[in-house]
C-alpha cells in the first residue's frame, strides 16, 4: 500500500479511503431504507431506481455518492446497496426477476423496522451454517466473522455484485480504441439497432455516433456516446451530451464503464429537457452477458440431499 506523507505525519492512502467510506452508511443500515424505497416506488423497482430513491431518502451528499469502492468503477453506495438488496432477498422481504426488477413480498410489506435486525442476524447465521461445509482451505484461512455480532461485513457467498463484472470491466478498459469501437457497434446491433455508425472517436477510445433503433414496426434515430472511464460521470457531462445531441437524434443513449452520480441521473430525467437513457458499467456487464459477447454463462445444478430416517425404519423387522 502506497503511503502519502507518512513520515511527515500525514494520513496514509488507506486511512483516507477508510474515512471516505465512512461517509456512506453500512449495508445493514441500508436494509430498512432500501425496503421502504421499494415500497414507495409502488412495490417494484430497478437497481437504478432503488439506488436513486435511497440516496434521496437518506439525503446522501454528493461527496458520499462519489466515493468509489476500491479502485472503482462501482461506487461505495452502489456496492453496499447491492448487498442490502441481496440480504433483503435472503430474508424473504424482496424478490427479483431475471431482468433485475426487485419486488416487495407480502412479508416485506408487513415487517417492521424493529424486526429487520433480528431477521438479518437469523439469515446471516443460517447462511454461515449452510456454507460451512463448503469452505475450502483458502476460505478457512481468512479471519472468521461468525462471532462478530455487529454484522458489518456481508457474507461473500451472497455476492450480488459478482467478481466477474469487475474482471469484465477491467478487460473492456484494457481494449484498444479500435476494438472498443467494434464492441460498441456489435452490442448496439445485438440490442436492436439496425445500424450503428461511429462519427467521432477520441484517443482514449471514447466513441460517439448515430444509430437507428428498431422497435417492432417503428424505428427512430439515436445519438449515442460510449465513454471508457473508471470514475463517476457527473451532471455537467449529461448536459454537454444533451447539447451535442441537439439536431442529431430523437433519443440519446449515454454509456459508461464507470458510474453516474445521483445528480447525473436526475439531469438525464430533468423536466422540460429531452430525456437521455443512461447505461453504467454494471448494466453494461449485464448486457454483454445477455448477448453472450465475451461472456459465457454456465448453469450449475445444486443437489439438496435429505436423509429419510423413515426409510431405514421401514427395513427393521416387525
Amino acid at each position: 500500500m502506497v503511503q502519502f506523507g507518512a513520515l511527515a505525519g500525514r494520513p496514509t492512502r488507506s486511512g483516507m479511503l477508510v474515512r471516505m467510506s465512512a461517509l456512506v452508511p453500512r449495508y445493514v443500515d441500508l436494509l430498512w431504507p432500501a425496503l421502504q424505497a421499494a415500497i414507495a416506488l409502488g412495490g417494484s423497482a430497478s437497481n437504478d431506481e432503488l439506488d436513486s430513491a435511497v440516496i434521496a431518502r437518506e439525503e446522501l451528499s454528493s461527496q458520499a455518492q462519489a466515493v468509489l469502492h476500491g479502485d472503482g468503477p462501482t461506487t461505495e453506495i452502489e456496492y453496499r446497496l447491492a448487498w442490502a438488496r441481496t440480504y433483503l432477498k435472503g430474508m424473504g422481504l424482496l424478490t427479483n426477476s431475471r431482468r433485475g426488477v426487485w419486488s416487495v413480498t407480502a412479508k416485506g410489506r408487513e415487517v417492521t423496522e424493529e424486526q429487520i435486525r433480528p431477521l438479518h442476524a437469523e439469515f446471516s447465521a443460517e447462511t454461515r451454517k449452510r456454507n460451512a461445509a463448503r469452505k475450502n482451505a483458502e476460505a478457512a484461512a481468512r479471519p472468521e466473522s461468525a462471532g462478530d455480532s455487529s454484522h458489518d461485513e456481508p457474507d461473500a457467498t451472497l455476492a450480488d455484485n459478482d467478481n466477474w463484472k469487475d474482471q469484465l470491466l477491467e478487460t473492456v478498459l484494457a481494449m484498444s480504441p479500435d476494438a472498443f469501437e467494434r464492441l460498441t457497434q456489435r452490442l448496439l446491433r445485438e440490442a436492436g439497432f439496425s445500424s450503428a455508425s461511429v462519427t467521432a472517436r477520441t484517443g482514449s477510445g471514447d466513441v460517439e455516433g448515430l444509430g437507428l433503433y428498431q422497435l417492432a414496426l417503428l424505428s427512430f434515430p439515436v445519438y449515442f456516446q460510449c465513454r471508457r472511464n473508471s470514475g463517476s460521470v457527473e451532471a455537467r457531462t449529461v448536459r454537454d451530451f444533451r447539447g451535442a445531441m441537439s439536431g442529431r437524434g430523437e433519443k440519446g443513449l449515454l454509456i459508461t464503464t464507470g458510474t453516474f452520480t445521483g445528480d447525473a441521473r436526475a439531469e438525464s430525467r430533468r423536466d422540460g429537457a429531452p430525456p437521455i437513457d443512461l447505461i453504467d458499467g454494471d448494466r453494461l456487464c449485464e448486457l454483454l452477458k445477455e448477448h453472450a459477447l465475451g461472456v459465457r454463462t454456465t448453469t450449475r445444478v445444486v443437489e439438496d440431499v435429505e436423509v429419510r430416517p423413515d426409510y431405514f425404519r421401514s427395513l427393521e423387522p416387525r
